[in-house]
């Protein structure tokens, strides 16, 4: 099992993070390797490994491959499935390299860490991206221990990146982009209070103090409903300023 802690996404080498288009591989909102921009039908096992080998990003031991996916059978039969595993990915289109003892993808586009390289570039003040890139839920459907573990990691990292880039955009004054991307942190996590302090700014800020005011009753009904909470000084401090008309900053 991928040990707690080791994040797939984020433990791999930056030279990694752009690899060749001719190859995608889509891992947000389900799997679909595409070759030259036509699918390619994988079995399921075969799925699973590309797909892992994708998260971490760089030459992975066989051993270890074959015991986090195959770690209910003996190390015989979990060296069996592995190489047929590589054997049926690479039937259409070589997308695995096999070494002796470690294996990798061969040179494709992944979607999954695209987004994590653009939610970290949100974080220390990138350029904004289109919302769409930091949104979509990791291989939806999949309970492997070491997909929920990185799902959860990516979902997080996506949110804090889209929330900067909501409040990159409240900075530069493009507030209808700064209620887009807060709108869709708050859709994808009702009880983020920073979310909703940021799209009362934003709406605030381009002078609809009315939807500003309906963000706050509706984040403090939610707060009451689910946790019996007021909202926080921030998020009232944002509302006091809708009602005022006072400037954002």
């Amino acid at each position: 099992m991928q040990p707690v802690g080791v994040s797939l996404l984020l433990d791999r080498p930056p030279a990694l993070a752009a690899p060749a288009a001719r190859v995608r591989l889509r891992l947000l909102g389900g799997f679909e390797l595409a070759v030259d921009g036509r699918p390619q039908e994988l079995p399921p096992a075969a799925a699973r490994l590309v797909a892992f080998l994708a998260l971490h990003g760089r030459p992975v031991l066989r051993s270890y491959v074959a015991g986090v996916l195959w770690g209910d059978r003996s190390d015989e039969r979990a060296g069996a499935c592995l190489r047929s595993a590589i054997w049926r990915a690479n039937t259409a289109h070589p997308v695995i390299r096999a070494a002796r003892t470690r294996l990798a993808l061969t040179g494709m586009a992944v979607d999954a860490l695209e987004a994590a390289d653009a939610a970290h570039a949100q974080l220390v003040g990138g350029s904004p991206v289109p919302p769409a890139v930091l949104t979509g839920e990791l291989l939806p459907g999949w309970y492997d221990d070491w997909v929920v573990v990185e799902r959860e990691r990516l979902g997080q990292l996506c949110l804090e990146g889209m929330e900067q880039m909501a409040q990159t955009y409240l900075r530069r004054g493009r507030w209808h982009q700064a209620v887009e991307a807060a709108l869709a942190v708050v859709a994808a996590e009702p009880l983020r209070e920073s979310a909703h302090r940021v799209l009362i700014e934003a709406h605030t800020a381009a002078g609809n103090r009315a939807a500003a005011l309906r963000q706050y009753e509706a984040c403090r009904v939610l707060m009451r409903r689910e946790l019996g909470l007021e909202p926080s000084a921030a998020v009232n401090r944002a509302a006091a300023r809708a009602r005022g008309g006072e400037p954002v900053g």
